[in-house]
């Protein structure tokens, strides 16, 4: 898997949740903050004005995306004026919130809501780079597949078929990489100094990185993902530690690690089957850098998270 498909993999934890709400003027209302969350607005039809928490009322229209990784309170309201309503609602809980009709008689907007409930144990550094909240407006000829994804999605909402929950939970994924790769393509354009947008944008660190997260259990060096890189082992150290904010191989070890949290849960293989997956030559080894890394050895995590999960 490449970085971005990593980070979708393990950002999130249990079901994705989605909703077709469909508001008439006047309306507005309050979406409080929900942390350990990530969570996306998208206009279907109609126009409307996103509220912050912080700074100034922006205007949303059809085929805008608004994207809160780290589940930031905000408003949606027709007007800048309009007084928000208080939620009715818990977002993840309440089951009916799927194809809804609120507000008054006047003129109609269409709004998606999706959410992610977010292991923070296993967030990834490049979603906490993250700003509160990105703004994709749908500009003419700028990122078609996103666009095709929430067309997609919208309509598999709006009138549910055979086996829509797989494909509704597929289209969340797919959107929510799409929005990621827009952001990151557009901010690596004139981001070029630091940053996980430089370092998907940079070719040698990008190359490296992919490398990382396709094999983690390969026995890499420095040098052997500076050869990758096409850059000298000293220059690619420092060019990979500027960009990602920790050196090649903490990085890697980090991530190995990582990979070995989810296997742990969503696998019933031995820990001694994760350790190799990972990379480690001993189970020994592994559950010494386990538990430095996660503070309980890598059996207690399983028990531990089954446990919660449940």
């Amino acid at each position: 898997m490449d970085v971005l498909s990593d980070v979708i993999a393990i950002m999130r934890t249990g079901r994705p949740r989605s909703a077709r709400i469909s508001w008439r003027a006047p309306w507005g209302q309050r979406f409080p903050a929900e942390p350990g969350s990530a969570m996306f607005q998208v206009v279907l039809r109609g126009s409307c004005w996103f509220l912050p928490s912080e700074g100034e009322p922006v205007a949303l229209s059809v085929g805008d995306v608004v994207f809160l990784p780290h589940g930031g309170g905000y408003g949606l309201a027709d007007s800048p004026a309009t007084p928000l309503a208080e939620p009715v609602c818990d977002f993840y809980r309440d089951t009916s919130l799927i194809n809804t009709a609120l507000g008054g008689a006047g003129a109609e907007t269409v709004m998606l809501r999706c959410g992610y409930r977010l292991d923070p144990a296993r967030s990834h550094p490049s979603l906490r780079s993250l700003p509160d909240v990105i703004h994709l407006p749908a500009r003419l000829g700028r990122n078609p597949e996103l666009r095709a994804a929430v067309d997609l999605l919208a309509r598999e909402i709006e009138a549910p078929r055979l086996g829509a929950d797989t494909v509704v939970s597929s289209l969340l994924d797919v959107l929510q990489l799409y929005i990621l790769r827009a952001w990151f393509e557009a901010e690596g354009e004139h981001c070029a100094h630091s940053g996980w947008a430089a370092a998907l944008a940079d070719p040698a660190v990008s190359t490296a990185l992919d490398a990382i997260h396709r094999d983690p259990a390969h026995p890499w060096t420095v040098q052997s993902l500076g050869e990758r890189a096409g850059l000298s082992r000293a220059a690619f150290s420092r060019r990979f530690t500027e960009l990602v904010g920790k050196p090649p191989l903490t990085y890697l070890t980090w991530w190995r690690l990582s990979t070995a949290a989810r296997l742990l849960q969503e696998t019933d293989v031995s820990v001694a089957e994760v350790a190799r997956r990972v990379g480690y030559g001993s189970e020994f080894a592994f559950g010494n850098a386990f538990k430095r890394e996660h503070g309980i050895s890598p059996g207690r995590y399983r028990r531990v998270v089954c446990a919660s999960a449940s």
